[in-house]
């Protein structure tokens, strides 16, 4: 016995151990898995040097994707679904008392074709798209969402109602929806496509604050309290870019080789006393040969035309996009149809499609903070190759900043359709709605839904 414990505290012996024997083993067999894990991670890199996705791929040619067509933008299929399965009821503008005055003014003089242009366009272009929609239904009691058409911000600034008679029509146009009063709202959509966004109908906070809103105006909190933008439940939509750029269909809104463009970027716009914008227009003055930002005229001998802005604007590798009255800007879009590389100098910005577009292959975010030589000295070190490819990737997104029927391949509206889905609730509730054993919906006067009677009292 006292030999065998001499040895196993440390005796020489003239055999090897099992342990040891199994940790060279075990040591070889790893160099080995090591040295072949070598090899087949450089074979992997050098097939996926020539087979690494596209950016179109990137978004929508994967495993779970939503096939919506030949030629169209893929959509994901986590969170959004197979397929578009969705019902819309638009609210027919004789159906609610009110509706009319914010659609055509006091007077009923103020046509929808008069308020297709600029960026109140949008509430009458989505509106026609609805009208003619597979998606819209004629019942509302089938209905997933309810549209709200309304022309207001048109209607505002081409006098046809002032800011109490808004707020006031607002308010009895929603007393006049017992759906509305049936979800609190939560099932209806609003468009609000300017600046200025919801505040529109001043009351919006108490009315709206449910409702689903779409506006490219995701901050508006530099003149007012609170933002009318809740990303949880509104959905940032494109603005309306000029149907001339979009259609892409004259030899002027060809894109110029980036060799034959003559500045580094521009700013073509008004500074509106903000401050980002005038730093711009110092900038330009100090580097003319890198930086165009002329100051603007909107009127008289001198005023740049619809024409000569697009062609200003296609003859720099980046066009920047400043913040004016509010966060966004209509000069992000446009960038994409005259195929320069937007600069975003808008700390605040919302960007529509977010689950879907991935923007760093597409554009560039500088702090606002930094407006100086040193943006123009950083976008001058940019290869023209990578400006290229970002022009590429930016080729493929742009259809979705169109506005055009869902039945398109891809666009704007067929976006907004993927969006609303998002928005789609089986059960709808507010705080004055209640339910029986029976599955009826009452108010708090326990009165069957059905027999709702309005004007009803809101909030």
């Amino acid at each position: 016995m006292g030999s065998i414990n001499k040895n196993r505290v440390g005796f020489p012996s003239h055999h090897h151990s099992p342990s040891i024997v199994c940790t060279r083993t075990h040591q070889i067999g790893a160099l080995a898995l090591v040295i072949t894990t070598f090899f087949l991670t450089r074979l992997l890199d050098h097939h996926r040097s020539f087979t690494s996705p596209s950016f179109n791929n990137r978004y929508g040619d994967q495993p779970h994707s939503v096939d919506v067509g030949s030629g169209g933008f893929p959509w994901p299929d986590r969170g959004y679904g197979s397929h578009l399965s969705l019902k819309i009821y638009v609210y027919e503008e004789k159906e609610v008392d009110g509706l009319n005055e914010l659609m055509r003014g006091r007077d009923g003089k103020i046509s929808a074709d008069s308020c297709l242009k600029g960026q109140w366009g949008t509430q009458v272009k989505i509106h026609r798209f609805l009208l003619q929609s597979r998606f819209r239904t004629l019942k509302k009691e089938d209905a997933d969402l309810f549209f709200v058409p309304s022309y207001v911000k048109c209607v505002r600034m081409m006098g046809g109602l002032n800011d109490k008679e808004i707020n006031q029509t607002y308010v009895k146009v929603l007393s006049q929806m017992p759906y509305f009063r049936r979800s609190g709202g939560r099932d209806h959509i609003f468009i609000f496509p300017s600046g200025a966004g919801a505040h529109l109908f001043r009351s919006w906070a108490t009315y709206l604050n449910r409702s689903i809103i779409l506006t490219p105006e995701g901050d508006r909190t530099d003149k007012r309290d609170t933002s009318a933008f809740n990303t949880w439940k509104d959905i940032i939509i494109p603005g309306n870019v000029d149907d001339g750029m979009t259609r892409s269909d004259g030899d002027s809104l060809q894109p110029l080789p980036l060799s034959k463009r003559k500045h580094l970027a521009n700013f073509l716009g008004r500074a509106q006393g903000k401050v980002g914008r005038l730093q711009l227009v110092e900038l330009a003055k100090q580097f003319p040969d890198k930086l165009e930002s002329p100051e603007l005229k909107f009127s008289g001998p001198d005023k740049l035309g619809r024409m000569d802005y697009f062609q200003h604007l296609r003859n720099a590798k980046f066009c920047l996009s400043p913040r004016g009255e509010s966060s966004w800007t209509l000069r992000f879009y446009e960038s994409f149809f005259v195929e320069c590389v937007p600069v975003i100098l808008s700390d605040q910005v919302e960007l529509p499609f977010q689950n879907v577009v991935d923007y760093t292959q597409i554009s560039i975010k500088w702090p606002s903070t930094r407006i100086s030589s040193e943006l123009l000295d950083y976008l001058q070190s940019i290869p023209d190759e990578e400006i290229e490819r970002m022009i590429a990737n930016g080729r493929q997104v742009k259809c979705l900043w169109v506005y055009a029927p869902e039945t398109a391949p891809c666009s704007a509206m067929r976006g907004i359709m993927w969006e609303l889905q998002r928005k789609v609730r089986r059960f709808h509730q507010s705080a004055e709605t209640f339910w029986l054993h029976n599955g009826s919906i009452v108010n708090r006067n326990l009165i069957d839904f059905h027999d709702w009677k309005p004007p009803m009292p809101l909030p």
